[in-house]
């Protein structure tokens, strides 16, 4: 019985390696590039946020971090719902070609140049947003059969196209912005959403019969007195965006929100673990559990377009060799490291899969959130000029850490939606992945708020920033310790998680 099962046990890593030897499926790339473009016109429009409410609406800084909190929150927190039509109305295909298009008018409505025309903006790119992000995801795991081990390198892959997106906007966007004015790097952000569209449409056939809609005889039928399922989506879509006009504008119900509808997602996907059974209910579990930890990561990294950039335009010497990046720009170290590292990643889960040695879910997001900590930790090494004023390299090395931190958790944490829940929620699963995102993000404009650095000229300038770097240097301090004890702790419990995950890896 013993050499049976050494047999199939061998079975099994020959099949393994095989398919791994395949190659990815095609439709992967085409996803690539839609996605790429897609995360070009939503960094390109977040680069430039925080610094366009301050400089160009007047908003002092903790106004500034809660607008760019709430809105950050319920982009991350619409893919809740954009999955669930997806899953039961319009099939994954349809519902990235619809966000696709609200994002780019979105973008185009934020060129009106008033708080009226940012917040309806904002508020179509948010309902676009949530059709898009979740259900390309979706399809991307929807390219592999359980148990393929080409799964998480194929997730990491796609991720590496998020950050070439995220780099062209944290460069050409954020300079162009800058220099040029807001309206120009808001404009060039709709642009790339149109080119995200534009590959989608024309590579579908690739992905085609894994994104249709679960009943697409009833589409097109009367659903609603004269209107079609489809119109009905289309019209309650366009409904909602006055709404979320209202929750950025007063973003204090925002939490209020997250908490009603996480507390509907959990209670969702533990009622569908208890129904199926004890392996699924455990696979739930975890889940949930995970997504508490995501939140935690997801909080303090996301200083990157509040606190972190007006650190960088406050207490960081960007000058190099006489040109002066501007601090958006800094944004663009964590893409440019996503992508130089991110195949190595890729490789990496493969070999170390082949070999049996690939560290299991829990324990990637200990370490990712130990980096994150140590990131913070660097602020307290650098040195400190007359001017208060940190070296460029303090920036680098923190992005650096906070990056590999990412990639033991953002793909990974993609990928093992796709492998924990059954094939017929995936697309609500992955709304309620990215509902932690929302919470992280709410949760990083309060951080945000900690810094309370609002920065004043004249003849206080000096002490404005020997302030601001002191409180700077103090909460990115704290941040980086609890987030070490954090991720330690995970790690300490990473054994009985894996086990309540029943071989899923």
């Amino acid at each position: 019985m013993e050499n049976d099962d050494l047999v199939e046990d061998a079975g099994r890593r020959m099949s393994a390696a095989a398919i791994a030897d395949q190659g990815h499926p095609r439709g992967l790339y085409v996803l690539f590039m839609a996605e790429m473009w897609e995360r070009f016109c939503y960094y390109g429009m977040r680069a430039l946020l925080t610094l366009y409410l301050i400089d160009i609406l007047l908003k002092g800084d903790s106004q500034a971090f809660l607008i760019y909190g709430a809105y950050t929150a319920l982009v991350y927190a619409a893919p809740v719902l954009g999955g669930r039509i997806a899953d039961q109305i319009l099939g994954y295909r349809i519902a990235v070609i619809l966000g696709g298009i609200l994002m780019a008018i979105g973008e185009f409505m934020i060129l009106g140049g008033t708080e009226h025309w940012l917040l309806i903006g904002m508020g179509t790119i948010i309902v676009g947003n949530g059709y898009f992000k979740a259900n390309i995801s979706s399809i991307v795991g929807k390219l592999y059969e359980d148990g393929d081990p080409r799964r998480d390198s194929g997730f990491t892959i796609f991720y590496i196209g998020i950050n070439i997106g995220a780099l062209l906007a944290t460069t050409v966007c954020a300079e162009v912005g800058i220099k040029y004015g807001y309206d120009k790097g808001f404009a060039l952000a709709g642009l790339g959403m149109i080119l995200g569209v534009i590959f989608f449409i024309a590579g579908q056939n690739t992905f085609r019969q894994n994104a249709e809609p679960p009943n697409p005889e009833k589409l097109h039928k009367p659903y609603l007195g004269p209107l079609t399922q489809f119109q009905t989506v289309i019209v309650g879509s366009l409904l909602v965006i006055p709404i979320l006009y209202m929750f950025i504008k007063f973003n204090q119900v925002v939490g209020i929100l997250l908490a009603l509808v996480a507390l509907y997602v959990i209670y969702s996907l533990l009622a569908r673990g208890v129904k199926e059974g004890n392996v699924l209910r455990d696979r739930m579990i975890v889940f949930i559990i995970l997504m508490f930890f995501n939140i935690v990561f997801w909080a303090c990294f996301e200083q990157a377009g509040t606190s972190l950039t007006l650190f960088a335009e406050r207490n960081v010497d960007r000058n190099i060799m006489g040109w002066e990046m501007g601090a958006a720009t800094t944004q663009f170290f964590n893409p440019f490291f996503i992508i130089v590292m991110g195949s190595i990643f890729s490789m990496l889960w493969v070999y170390l899969n082949k070999i049996g040695k690939n560290p299991n879910i829990p324990i990637k997001f200990g370490i990712g959130i130990i980096l994150l900590g140590m990131g913070y930790l660097a602020v307290q090494i650098a040195p400190v000029s007359e001017a208060f004023l940190v070296p460029l390299w303090t920036l680098t090395l923190l992005y650096f850490l906070h990056t590999t931190g990412e990639l033991f958790i953002s793909p990974i944490g993609l990928s093992m939606v796709t492998k924990l829940v059954p094939k017929d929620m995936t697309g609500t699963a992955m709304g309620a992945w990215f509902l932690s995102f929302a919470g992280s993000n709410y949760v990083a404009g309060l951080i945000a708020t900690l810094t309370g650095a609002e920065g004043e000229g004249g003849e206080g300038e000096a002490l404005d920033a020997a302030a601001s770097l002191a409180t700077y240097s103090d909460v990115y301090t704290t941040m980086g310790m609890v987030t070490v004890g954090i991720g330690v702790f995970l790690l300490l419990v990473s054994g009985p998680l894996n086990k309540m995950m029943h071989g899923v890896r």
